[in-house]
């Protein structure tokens, strides 16, 4: 089962390393039948090329919890900060 940590904190430890925090405001979503493949990365307002910088594999049923984990996620945001509205 997948757990998911409520804390809002922008850096963590996993087993003793530190996370890295990358910034992806462009995303790509790809799946076969064994797995689903998340593409993060950046779009620049200048019209440069769209790049991205990192890839989660993952089966169909963890892509489905981070669905779910997700959603629990922005309900909270906009229980907290209000509605996000339609953003670009």
């Amino acid at each position: 089962m997948l757990m998911h940590d409520k804390r809002q904190e922008t850096r963590g430890s996993a087993q003793g390393g530190t996370i890295e925090g990358k910034y992806a405001n462009y995303f790509r979503v790809g799946h076969n039948a064994f797995e689903f493949l998340l593409d993060f990365g950046q779009a620049y307002s200048d019209g440069k090329q769209e790049h991205f910088h990192s890839r989660i594999v993952t089966s169909p049923a963890y892509a489905k919890e981070l669905l779910k984990v997700l959603a629990e996620s922005i309900q909270q945001f906009e229980r907290t900060f209000g509605s996000m509205g339609e953003q670009e």
